[in-house]
């Protein structure tokens, strides 16, 4: 039986792929801090015959990861693929960023996806077989205007996960990223505020927020995104990055081909904030 621990799966894109997985005999674990939706999601697969092992656990509780590790490791035996879906979004103008708060976005981003990973890692290495897949974005790899906290978690997540590919992929262990551009969901829309009053930055971001509001509107829904998650997941080789949809694809490969100015150009004229 194929194990699969997923975190960040009580609502979008993670819970889409947890009932699919379910739904093909797949065992699920993971946790999230909805505890209502763990409920509900737990409900769901239990009435098609399954038996998950969820917990509403704060990512950035490193402790308290190691607890539902061995309590997944003694429920099913062994774990195949571990899914890195947690995360939380940053928006605003640098100059106007609170770093407390920001760290808080570093501590869930980059150190919560390391904990998860690294808590299940000794047991694919002993059995020389696992997967690891990490859920990114775009701005992982293109820094957008008015997120340099969000990318700049989601820069240093990715170096943390190429990096550790080297290290685990002599034990058997397979590496993933995936690297959606939008999803249609209200991750963005709980981020989106407007400077105050008089912050020199207002009516671009205003102009942003609109514009990013209206890419929404057509961005996959996180069923979309779940197909894309369960073949990586399924996979026997995955491709090490893997882009959601089209639109994901074309900027990823303009931004390692187009020269900086032309790249640049093309996304403020995008976003609308010349």
């Amino acid at each position: 039986m194929q194990v699969v621990v997923i975190s960040g799966l009580a609502q979008g894109m993670g819970r889409e792929v947890a009932i699919r997985l379910a739904r093909e005999g797949v065992a699920i674990a993971g946790f999230d801090l909805d505890a209502e939706g763990i409920e509900s999601l737990r409900k769901e697969i239990t009435g098609f015959g399954g038996n998950p092992v969820l917990a509403r656990i704060d990512v950035c509780d490193r402790a308290r990861i190691l607890e539902f590790k061995d309590e997944v490791l003694d429920t099913f035996g062994h774990v195949d693929v571990v899914v890195s879906n947690v995360g939380i979004g940053f928006f605003g103008p640098f100059e106007e960023v609170d770093l407390e708060r920001a760290s808080r976005c570093f501590e869930t981003n980059v150190l919560g996806t390391a904990a998860l990973l690294q808590a299940f890692i000794p047991s694919m290495r002993e059995r020389r077989s696992g997967k690891l897949v990490a859920v990114s974005s775009l701005v992982g790899q293109i820094p957008f205007p008015f997120e340099s906290i969000y990318s700049a978690s989601k820069f240093a997540m990715e170096g943390l996960v190429l990096s550790l590919r080297y290290e685990v992929e002599p034990f058997g262990i397979q590496v993933a990223l995936i690297q959606p551009a939008q999803v249609s969901t209200g991750f963005a829309a709980k981020v989106h505020v407007l400077p105050a009053e008089g912050s020199p930055y207002r009516d671009r971001v205003r102009r942003f927020i609109e514009r990013d509001e209206q890419l929404i509107k057509t961005a996959p829904d996180p069923a979309t995104a779940a197909l894309k998650i369960i073949s990586v997941i399924q996979s026997p080789s995955p491709k090490l990055h893997n882009a959601i949809d089209t639109k994901s694809r074309l900027f990823l490969a303009l931004n390692r081909f187009l020269p900086a100015r032309w790249r640049d150009s093309l996304l403020l004229g995008q976003m609308d904030i010349r």
